[in-house]
């Protein structure tokens, strides 16, 4: 789960309801993430995938 500004009380809420394997925290970028800051979201996905390999 990749969390932005203003989304920091979603974690209670995530890890009840699911199972977390991926988290992280970012401080620029906001709701429309893939916008605002796409450096640090594919930064992220490539993180969590290659993990997978």
């Amino acid at each position: 789960m990749a969390v932005f500004p203003g989304g920091s009380t979603i974690r209670g809420i995530a890890e009840k309801q699911n199972t977390v394997v991926h988290w992280s925290e970012f401080t620029r970028g906001g709701h429309f993430a893939p916008m605002e800051a796409p450096d640090l979201l594919v930064a992220d996905l490539r993180a969590f995938f290659r993990a997978l390999r």
